[in-house]
């Protein structure tokens, strides 16, 4: 048990590296680097390799946005063999939809709880 969480946060704390390496020392900004990494999520979901990752590192591997990009295909893959080619517009959403929920709720929390201040 324990070297499943020493694995999950070796390879989240490898993904936040590379991450905090690309914002040192490139010129991209924050908002690429995270859609780099949800699109890496996709392309590695797609090619079939991502599931050996997660298999393997658990909530290290799936927390991270590399995570969320998996998921969206995985929820594409099951809408288009449900539904055919309408999934492809559904399936992504249908997929991430307990992830999106969360982070609008909490979001919505957190303004009712917090006061934003004029700088």
């Amino acid at each position: 048990m324990f070297m499943n969480y020493l694995w999950a946060f070796l390879v989240g704390g490898l993904l936040c590296a590379i991450g905090q390496t690309l914002i040192d020392y490139t010129k991209l900004t924050p908002a690429r680097i995270l859609v780099s990494y949800v699109v890496a999520g996709v392309v590695l979901g797609a090619l079939g390799w991502y599931k050996p990752i997660l298999d393997f590192a658990g909530a290290g591997a799936s927390v991270p946005l590399t995570g969320f990009g998996n998921i969206l295909v995985e929820g594409v893959k099951q809408a288009v063999d449900e539904r055919g080619f309408i999934g492809v517009l559904t399936g992504g959403l249908t997929g991430a939809a307990g992830g999106i929920t969360a982070a609008i709720l909490f979001g919505l929390l957190a303004a009712l709880i917090f006061k934003p201040k004029e700088k």
